[in-house]
């Protein structure tokens, strides 16, 4: 049942598809029909002067044929077709020249270059596609192709195509693109790709073991290479060079060489391996060999010899397929990955190269395309992931290594913390320290000597009572003085003037001395400290216990100004005066160096009727 059931179904099938199958075959097979390939002319070839003339099939390879000669040829190919076409025909070459010009029936389709100069614009380059106008062409056709051919310039002749344009087209682009628009893509990568790799190489420095800064060879090697290659592939976008040939195609093959070199050096440079003796042995052995190229080049190209070429290709072949080898089998024991990728793109390019020496150099086949050209690619792409993997190496070096700084600053911070407070509590114990050997000098040199007076008096037996009392009054003054001066605000000389008026103005009167005040109201002083303000202190109380005990007076003034030289203060009484010029005494001497401890200035007036002690805080 099953078996009947397939067989009605394709029974419906075949008879549904099968005629429209069988007529998009048949329509193809007619469109390949009308593509017309010529390859039987009739050439006459000039080498050295001397024409010969004889049937061929092209392609018509001129190195080949006439190794090392150059000449001119001229192919005459008849060709017939069944009616005149309506639409335009083309005619498509995939290789002829170095010059050429083109003839059908009589007229000329077309002419590139200088036919009777040689060595000149080469237009062997890139296919070639011309426009036929349906009127141009016959029943019977005559096509003729002269051609200038240089020396080492792939000059010569390829089969022709014709037909219709938009048959004919397809083949041209397909070529066009292979030959022209893959070389300007290539050219292009490389430039980009070497100067990138110029640059890394410029500005990534290191280093090295003996300290000195020290650059990666590794981008130089792969910058020089890109550099060279797309010197060496631009030759096929160049129809006239800037540089006479045959010299020019010695600069490509120079190209060619220095890029295989640099591409080993740097297949090197990423194993690790530039400081060996093998390594700098292969080194030399290269350098030879770009030595040989400049030779060899000028011998086949302007010597007519091109087996020197050939050979000179075939040994560094050989030294690239076996140095590829070696870097593939280490490639294959645990190597890193840069290693291996590199060594993948360089074991493809050694074997499509050797292909290349095969069909170009050994068995030369006229109209083929490189394939090395393509294959370089793989180079670039390896140096491009050898970044990208530093980079990401350099980036998970670079976040560890801030991870560890954060760790540390962290600890760091912690034990910082600690010294601050460590460093707190012992400057607050030396504060307390400073306190209290303030006080114990305060004590000492105040309380502690009125206190001394009062003993030597009451040893000597010879003080009144009256005597006595001062001197314990100046000894209590000077006990609550000091504990004032723990409380005073620094830098607010008004507060201390008032603390001193709420102490001692009690005994002022006591002692018939009125006491005027014309203290303003003055701003604070950032620069007295509480030290500062101590040592003034000391030096107005000094300045009103000799008022008080020395002066016989009945008026005193206390004044304080601002002036714009700074803080004025003025003591002013009536008394009997002193000798200003005589030696200072103890207290006097004591106001001296406490003002020039805090920068002030002490300025003494006195005579019979008038003491000024002016202080000056600047």
């Amino acid at each position: 049942m099953l078996a009947l059931c397939a067989k009605m179904l394709w029974k419906s099938a075949s008879s549904r598809w099968l005629p429209v199958l069988l007529g998009w075959l048949a329509l193809v097979g007619v469109a390949q029909a009308e593509l017309l390939t010529l390859t039987e002319a009739r050439a006459s070839v000039t080498v050295n002067g001397m024409t010969t003339v004889q049937n061929l099939q092209l392609p018509y390879h001129w190195d080949s044929l006439n190794k090392g000669q150059r000449g001119e040829a001229v192919f005459v190919l008849a060709f017939n077709l069944p009616a005149q076409p309506v639409d335009p025909w083309v005619l498509y070459l995939p290789r002829l020249g170095n010059a050429y010009e083109i003839w059908l029936n009589g007229t000329l389709l077309e002419r590139q270059g200088d036919l009777l100069h040689y060595n000149g614009a080469d237009y062997a380059r890139v296919p070639r596609y011309l426009s036929i106008a349906p009127s141009l062409l016959r029943s019977s056709n005559l096509l003729r192709v002269r051609i200038r051919a240089d020396v080492g310039r792939r000059g010569g002749l390829s089969a022709l195509v014709m037909g219709p344009q938009d048959l004919a087209y397809a083949a041209y682009l397909r070529n066009y693109h292979w030959r022209g628009t893959g070389s300007l893509v290539i050219t292009a990568f490389s430039l980009v790709v070497g100067l990138m790799a110029m640059a890394l190489w410029f500005t990534q420095t290191a280093p090295d073991h003996a300290g000195r800064t020290r650059r990666d060879p590794l981008y130089l090697f792969a910058g020089l290479a890109e550099l060279f290659w797309a010197l060496a592939v631009s030759d096929t976008l160049i129809e006239n060079p800037p540089m006479p040939w045959p010299w020019w195609g010695a600069l490509q093959v120079v190209a060619l060489g220095a890029w295989g070199v640099n591409m080993a050096l740097f297949c090197v440079a990423v194993a690790g391996w530039g400081r060996r003796p093998g390594a700098l042995w292969f080194g030399r052995w290269l350098g030879l060999l770009m030595v040989a190229s400049v030779g060899m080049a000028a011998w086949a190209l302007v010597g007519g010899r091109p087996i020197a070429l050939t050979v000179w290709y075939a040994v560094l072949g050989a030294t690239l397929l076996g140095f590829g080898v070696f870097f593939l089998w280490r490639a294959l024991r645990q190597a890193p990955t840069a290693h291996r990728v590199v060594a993948a793109a360089l074991l493809v390019n050694v074997l499509f190269g050797l292909r290349d020496l095969y069909v170009f150099r050994i068995n030369p086949t006229f109209a083929a395309n490189t394939l090395l050209r393509y294959s370089s690619l793989m180079f670039g792409l390896a140096l491009g992931y050898i970044v990208i993997a530093r980079f990401r190496t350099a980036s998970t070096q670079a976040r560890d290594l801030l991870a560890t700084l954060a760790a540390r600053v962290s600890q760091k911070e912690v034990e910082l913390a600690e010294s601050y407070r460590a460093l707190e509590m012992l400057a607050r114990e030396q504060e307390r320290t400073a306190e209290r050997t303030r006080i114990l000098r305060d004590m000492h040199d105040g309380v502690g000597s009125h206190i001394s007076s009062a003993i030597r008096q009451l040893q000597s037996g010879r003080v009144s009572q009256p005597e006595l009392l001062q001197t314990l009054r100046d000894t209590l003054d000077q006990l609550k003085l000091s504990i004032d001066t723990m409380n005073l605000p620094p830098g607010d000389v008004t507060a201390l003037l008032a603390n001193l008026r709420y102490r001692l103005e009690p005994r002022l009167a006591a002692s018939d001395i009125k006491l005027q005040w014309g203290v303003d109201l003055l701003a604070p002083m950032p620069r007295l400290d509480a030290q500062a303000m101590r040592q003034l202190q000391f030096m107005v109380f000094e300045a009103l216990s000799n008022v008080m005990q020395h002066a016989r007076a009945s008026v005193l003034r206390i004044e304080a100004t601002m002036t714009p030289e700074g803080t004025r203060l003025r003591l002013v009484d009536n008394g009997c005066g002193f000798d200003t010029t005589a030696p200072l005494r103890k207290g006097l001497l004591s106001m001296r160096e406490r003002s020039q401890a805090i920068g002030a200035t002490l300025q003494l007036y006195s005579a019979p009727g008038q003491t000024v002690v002016e202080i000056l805080i600047p």
